[in-house]
């Protein structure tokens, strides 16, 4: 599971778990050195809602792009997206059962 709230690490600075890329990039790693077997994998997203009305200029604003680079990079790994509540205006509380993938979302 990952949280993150920036797109795109920037050269130059310190690569953090805040940042999309490194974090999806990061979290496939460790779960083919864990032994999962990557085309086996399944992913479900959550989050990526503007709660802040000064940023809610068109639907480029920063929380689809930090969707979009979580869609962009599994499907270059091959992961099937499976379920998604992304987007909006209001955050969620998510609770998620690691042992069976179960999810469930909260709009706040």
């Amino acid at each position: 599971m990952n949280h993150y709230l920036l797109p795109y690490w920037a050269e130059g600075t310190a690569a953090s778990f805040r940042y999309g890329n490194v974090a999806v990039q990061c979290l496939i790693e460790n779960l083919v050195t864990l032994g999962c077997v990557k085309e086996q994998l399944v992913a479900k997203l959550f989050g990526g809602a503007c709660v802040i009305h000064a940023f809610r200029e068109g639907e480029n604003h920063l929380g689809m792009k930090n969707v979009q680079v979580a869609r962009d990079l599994l499907g270059d790994a091959g992961i099937q997206i499976v379920g998604e509540d992304v987007g909006g205006r209001h955050g969620r509380k998510l609770i998620f059962q690691t042992d069976d993938g179960v999810a469930w979302v909260k709009s706040l």
